[in-house]
């Protein structure tokens, strides 16, 4: 449950980084209350995540999914552009997001997590 509240929180990373672009300053109140909302809900799960996730490897993760994907719709939808170093390094991005969760143990308890931070 620990990789589903992670990877939902940086798909909501990827809706409140977009409604900040619209919500122009918090100035247009729709775009500004998503922002907020889904701002809320992904930093919640992120951090129900922490309770069995090492912080580095939830941390790296968490952001990961949210930059590589706001950087996905901003090619697709946004009109950026897509050189093919941008692509590469987008890749290389998506590769240390598996690469860390397959490394990770997918039973580690909050006790074993808390002992790691003594």
């Amino acid at each position: 449950m620990q990789w589903m509240y992670i990877f939902i929180a940086g798909l909501l990373e990827i809706i409140w980084v977009i409604g900040l672009r619209y919500s122009e300053g918090f100035t247009v109140l729709v775009p500004s209350l998503i922002t907020l909302i889904t701002l809320a809900i992904s930093f919640y799960l992120f951090s129900k995540s922490l309770k069995f996730l090492p912080i580095g490897t939830a941390y790296a993760i968490f952001t990961g999914l949210g930059a590589a994907g706001t950087a996905i719709v901003g090619i697709l939808y946004f009109q950026e552009s897509a050189s093919p170093s941008k692509l590469f390094f987008l890749s290389l991005m998506l590769i240390g997001i598996i690469g860390l969760k397959m490394t990770t143990s997918d039973d580690t308890t909050e006790t074993e997590v808390l002992e790691e931070g003594k």
